[in-house]
């Protein structure tokens, strides 16, 4: 063997004996072929759909959708639009689901997770039996059945269960006063915006105040004073542009208002108490796994149970929590698919499920729905990851 193949064999050795080159070639394989098989798929989709006359495109989404949707609360809706805007009303219903469902179950989990560690027997074991029952039957049993419990057991219109002559329960709807905005009511949104930002630079001002000087400062009592007067201030200097339009009975059912339908708070309900039975035990185990000489030390210098817990337990137990929090989010948004077991016209049962059967574009609707959901799932990780970073312990 000459010098010069020696040299080209040592060359070709330490080259794939080199770990970050082994790995950059395993990756760009695995790459390579990765691509490859979601070629083959497309390929074998698109000889398929030629087979039986189908064209892949999204151009369906232009069409009149042609179905009516019973539940939009924030923008207009007739069966003459187009798919893409009946899409787009479902997956607001979803995000509606997703948003509020999120915050009734981790207040509601915050809550359970205490009361199982509560030191009274009866609220300790009501909590656990709840957990324990609720974990253990499948959410959409428990969607089903808040949603025959509205329907069959509260009245009709004509005898609801009125509160104040303002809020009316019935087996179709909750209906409540709706607000109308006239003319400077923009000027009072932004006020109310602008109030909460003031409310939260003064909530961090306190805190870093406490943790250099030790001194407190009340901070719930002028949170709501900031947003209160400034808001009040704002709204009465414009001329109240902003009222209130009350439902009122007409013939077999009530007209004006806002009315809730059945199919939301059934699925809102069930999904937040369903999720919050899980987040109830990440508390539980997130609390547990403080030591004990912290709330011990807590009591030394003369802090309450309650203000331990909010001040020394808590903090240190939200970096243990939120991982696993983060989950229970991106859950309940995916559990919301079931709305259609129950009729809510969310972005599953619209683009999913009536515009799929109409268009008998399988395919393409399917596309646009898993999408949708993974862009919904990153971006609720997105901001999971950015609060449990501004929380973690910060190296010196």
């Amino acid at each position: 063997m000459t010098s010069m193949e020696r040299t080209r064999t040592s060359f070709v050795l330490n080259f794939f004996n080199d770990q970050k080159t082994r790995s950059l070639l395993i990756q760009t394989a695995t790459l390579i072929l990765v691509l490859l098989l979601v070629y083959l798929i497309l390929q074998n989709i698109a000889i398929n759909l030629a087979s039986v006359g189908k064209e892949f495109s999204f151009d369906f989404l232009t069409y009149p959708a042609g179905y009516d949707i019973t539940f939009q609360p924030f923008v207009d809706y007739s069966p003459t639009d187009t798919h893409i805007w009946a899409g787009f009303i479902g997956l607001l219903n979803t995000l509606l689901i997703a948003v509020t469902g999120i915050f009734l179950a981790t207040i509601l989990g915050f809550i359970l997770g205490i009361c199982r560690l509560s030191s009274n027997y009866l609220i300790n074991k009501l909590s656990y039996l709840f957990v324990e029952f609720t974990r253990n039957v499948p959410v959409l049993l428990h969607i089903i059945l808040i949603h025959s419990l509205i329907i069959h057991n509260l009245p009709v219109p004509k005898k609801a269960i009125s509160i104040s002559e303002s809020i009316h329960l019935t087996n179709r709807g909750f209906y409540i006063p709706q607000p109308i905005f006239e003319v400077g009511a923009v000027y009072v949104l932004s006020a109310f915006i602008i109030s909460i930002l003031i409310a939260f630079g003064y909530r961090i001002w306190a805190k870093r105040t406490q943790e250099k000087t030790g001194k407190i400062y009340p901070i719930l009592p002028i949170i709501f004073l900031i947003v209160i007067s400034i808001t009040s201030i704002t709204f009465f200097s414009f001329g109240c542009p902003i009222s209130l339009e009350y439902p009122t009975l007409s013939g077999f059912n009530f007209r004006g208002g806002l009315a809730i339908k059945p199919e939301y708070l059934a699925l809102w309900f069930a999904l937040s108490y369903y999720t919050a039975a899980f987040i109830a035990e990440i508390v539980r185990g997130g609390i547990l796994a403080i030591q004990k000489g912290q709330t011990e030390a807590a009591y030394a210098i003369g802090l309450t149970p309650n203000r331990t817990l909010q001040l020394v337990v808590i903090p240190q137990a939200l970096r243990i929590i939120i991982p696993p929090l983060a989950s229970q989010y991106l859950n309940l948004t995916k559990n919301s698919s079931l709305a259609i077991a129950i009729g809510y016209m969310d972005i599953v049962a619209t683009l999913g499920g009536i515009s799929l059967m109409q268009t008998g574009k399988e395919m393409e609707t399917m596309i646009i729905v898993l999408l949708i959901y993974l862009i919904c799932s990153l971006f609720i990780s997105f901001l999971m990851n950015i609060y449990n970073r501004s929380i973690r312990i910060k190296d010196r």
